[in-house]
């Protein structure tokens, strides 16, 4: 058949008189693509046909270079639409040695992972970030302690360029994957740290200044005989946030060995623990810091369970501001850390390190004081 000519009776039997996209000639040496009837995926050669331009321009179309006419580019997006071509992101990915994807390492339990509002505001804030981006987010999970052969699995996914860059959350002491990263060239963004190193280019909450006014609130109504239930030592977030609750206690001339300590791993029954410790402990306080909000969670239904009421005879404060503060009798009140800016940020600087630029070693967010019905 050649152009201009009508079908032949064949192909009218068949029910499908060939079309020519435009540009091409009919009887042309090229496979057709599944408009045409051959089922295998069209190629940039056959859009390169189709639109009658050179290879070289219709890539320059789809990777979006503006060095291309207003009719060539017209023409290979139509060739596009009409061949319904799919670009090869793998093979895009390694001309650019780029895979448009970003990993979330986070080194805790499934439980804890899924189960506590922190994380689901990090993810929040880091996904929608990353989106406006255009690059995908692949979750990681790394129990603390955990298996060591899933942990080499995980770090050799993670050095073999399966993605641009790395994002770090619930680092606990001893965790080489930070300096792990930064040798091997991963570009990495942490948030938080353990309590040990200090990573190259870390994102965080003002943990010092959260830990400080929780308890200076507490001193502030009246609050004498208190008690510090703990984070995890082997977290900077932990360490700090006893460190600005024992300062303050300082500052209101409450000798730091007769603040009543306990510790736990920011979940809820780790708080029912700890708080059980201090009431077996000696005379019950009249103010509480518990390092978590499910920490002052558990503490709460201990208070309770003594008898204690909360906050005539306890004054009760927890850290992080999550949901679940309001779904507390009375309402907890908390020091608020913007967890979703955090992850936000966190996004935000792995980009420009991704990118080559240069990023501040360490950003600091601040907290405040939510005072609520429990103190």
């Amino acid at each position: 058949m050649t152009n201009g000519s009508a079908p032949t009776t064949s192909d009218t039997s068949r029910g499908n008189a060939r079309r020519h996209p435009p540009g091409t000639r009919a009887g042309a040496d090229r496979e057709p693509g599944p408009g045409t009837g051959t089922g295998r995926p069209p190629t940039l050669d056959d859009v390169a046909r189709a639109a009658g331009v050179g290879r070289g321009t219709a890539s320059r179309v789809l990777n979006g270079s503006p060095h291309v006419s207003l009719s060539a580019r017209s023409a290979v997006l139509a060739a596009v639409r009409d061949l319904a071509y799919v670009p090869n992101a793998a093979a895009r990915a390694l001309v650019r040695r780029r895979t448009d994807a970003v990993a979330l390492v986070v080194t805790e339990s499934d439980e804890r992972i899924f189960g506590e509002p922190y994380f689901a505001a990090a993810v929040r804030g880091i996904g929608r970030r990353l989106g406006e981006a255009g690059l995908q987010l692949v979750l990681v999970m790394a129990r603390p302690g955990g298996d060591e052969g899933a942990a080499q699995t995980a770090q050799s996914f993670l050095t073999d360029q399966h993605v641009d860059g790395v994002l770090l959350l619930s680092l606990h002491a001893e965790d080489p994957l930070p300096e792990l990263l930064e040798s091997r060239g991963v570009p990495t963004v942490c948030g938080g740290s353990p309590a040990t190193t200090r990573p190259r280019t870390v994102v965080d909450a003002d943990n010092l200044g959260g830990g400080r006014s929780a308890v200076q609130h507490l001193v502030a109504t009246g609050r004498r005989r208190l008690a510090v239930l703990a984070g995890p030592q082997d977290m900077s977030s932990g360490r700090d946030r006893l460190a600005g609750a024992l300062d303050a206690a300082a500052e209101a001339r409450c000798p730091r060995d007769a603040v009543a300590l306990a510790y736990g791993d920011y979940s809820e029954e780790s708080g029912r623990r700890a708080m059980a410790e201090v009431l077996a402990a000696g005379p019950p306080p009249d103010g509480v810091f518990a390092a978590s909000d499910l920490m002052a969670v558990g503490a709460l239904r201990v208070l309770r369970e003594a008898g204690l009421r909360v906050p005539h005879d306890v004054g009760l404060v927890g850290f992080d501001d999550s949901p679940v503060c309001r779904h507390t009798d009375p309402e907890l009140t908390s020091v608020h850390q913007p967890v979703a800016r955090m992850g936000r940020l966190m996004a935000e600087v792995l980009l420009a390190r991704i990118a080559g630029d240069d990023v501040p070693t360490e950003t600091v967010l601040p907290t405040r004081l939510v005072v609520r019905g429990s103190a």
